[in-house]
């Protein structure tokens, strides 16, 4: 049954990475992945001999003798077990993308165009870079990436300049996203798995990270591409911005940046946190826009309904990423299934047997930083999210351990070595029609050099710590 399960998963696993040459949305095989695995699970739970408790971190003792009825209730408690982890994340995303859009529907965004002033292609550069590494340590490396292209939009009118703006973006923001516990779903998930910390994941990756951006924008402002001026900066059709877009960006953004400072006071689970952020900012919103306060739709009057249907809080919430939502809860279920069978228990130790460890390892683990290097590298072509979860059942080790930052950054960054490797590159590839093979002439390169600069400082910041 073991051999079922695994070829179900690599099955599902191909079809997530062919989602562009399938035509189908990854969100389809990863449902099908969870729902099957777990089917297969159910009706052959007599022939396991292992399973893995996951509040203790082991394999369990004597499970194959246990009555059928125990290990039914067993696995009805696995089951909700991983059903309220994988809810913690979700929940904390939807709340995250739930004030991102009450923001773009103040059109506070904008605010960020009225900065630039700027027509040198060089110091556009630059600005963008860090723009787009500080922004996605808040609002995360996906949102980041799409309020800077709609920005780049509206400021270069020649899509063959803005292509490569567009580049350094998904670089930077992929960057920036992995120093901070909200800025990308693979260090949400080690932070709301108490993995890591956020005083330890910025501590450890600030460094790494800010190289990461910094070496490819510093290599990039050498090339032909980013010489010279851009052609006068657009007015934006002469659309009057809205009064108060400044006062939500602002609300909104110290909304996100309180949920980590919320969690540390509280020690409550950071979805707590993000709702009560999405309250305020959802009171500030419904106030603003002079229209009822409706979170949820309201029946029984013309009057409600109207006001249900326009309000903002109700308009952001019907915009948010569903899609994304529904395969992250795939691929998290999918995943704990296999680690409830203790399959990604054995995989680890196998790995930390057959890995060389190449004259570095992380502080007492046994597992090589080639192991962990190859996971940055491996998520550039298949999603860093199964990647992650993956290795959150495959390793035991305490928060903070050097092991945990390690897969935060190579996770978070190495995507960026190609466009379908990470979130903020297919949505720039979609936003700008960017061709797969001129970004892996063009930008991959680059990425790697960034990967491999964040990474040596990482190791020689791990030794000195």
């Amino acid at each position: 049954m073991e051999s079922i399960i695994v070829i179900v998963f690599v099955l599902g696993y191909l079809a997530i990475t062919l989602e562009h040459n399938l035509k189908i949305d990854k969100l389809i095989p990863a449902l099908a992945m969870m729902a099957i695995l777990w089917a297969v699970v159910a009706l052959g739970l007599d022939s396991f001999p292992t399973w893995f408790d996951s509040g203790s971190h082991s394999l369990m003792e004597n499970f194959f003798s246990l009555h059928h009825d125990e290990k039914l209730h067993l696995l009805e408690e696995t089951l909700l077990h991983h059903l309220g982890k994988t809810a913690e994340i979700l929940v904390f995303l939807l709340g995250a993308m739930t004030i991102v859009e009450i923001i773009d529907y103040f059109d506070g965004f904008s605010t960020i165009k009225s900065f630039v002033k700027t027509r040198s292609k060089k110091k556009l550069l630059w600005i963008f870079s860090f723009l787009a590494f500080i922004l996605s340590a808040i609002i995360d490396n996906l949102t980041a990436t799409i309020v800077l292209i709609s920005i780049l939009q509206k400021i270069i009118n020649d899509r063959e300049v803005r292509i490569w703006y567009a580049g350094i973006i998904i670089i930077a923001a992929n960057a920036g996203g992995a120093w901070s516990p909200i800025g990308d779903v693979t260090t949400t998930m080690l932070w709301i798995a108490k993995k890591v910390s956020t005083g330890g994941l910025i501590l450890h990756l600030i460094i790494p990270s800010l190289l990461c951006m910094v070496v490819p924008s510093f290599i990039a402002s050498f090339l032909p591409a980013f010489k010279g001026k851009i052609e006068a900066v657009d007015d934006n059709g002469g659309k009057k911005p809205h009064k108060f877009g400044p006062t939500m960006l602002y609300l909104g953004l110290s909304a996100i940046i309180f949920v980590p400072i919320f969690k540390v006071i509280t020690h409550l689970p950071p979805y707590v946190g993000m709702m009560l952020s999405l309250s305020v900012v959802a009171v500030f919103a419904e106030f603003y826009s002079s229209t009822k306060f409706s979170i949820s739709e309201l029946h029984g009057t013309e009057e409600s309904d109207a006001a249900s249907h326009h309000g903002p809080v109700h308009y952001s919430l019907s915009r948010i990423e569903l899609p994304s939502i529904l395969f992250f809860l795939g691929i998290l279920m999918a995943v704990a299934a296999l680690e409830s069978l203790g399959i990604l228990f054995g995989a680890a130790n196998w790995l930390k047997g057959a890995t060389p460890l190449v004259g570095t390892e992380l502080a007492g683990t046994g597992v090589s930083d080639l192991v962990v290097l190859f996971l940055g590298v491996g998520s550039a072509v298949i999603d860093n999210v199964p990647l992650v979860a993956a290795s959150l059942g495959m390793f035991s080790e305490n928060m903070d351990n050097p092991l945990w930052h390690f897969i935060a950054y190579s996770a978070g960054t190495g995507g960026s070595m190609l466009i379908i490797g990470s979130a903020a590159g297919v949505v720039a590839m979609g936003m700008e029609k960017i061709d797969f093979f001129w970004y892996l002439r063009k930008i991959s390169w680059l990425a790697l050099l960034g990967f491999l600069a964040g990474s040596i400082s990482f190791i020689i910041i791990r030794a000195l710590i």
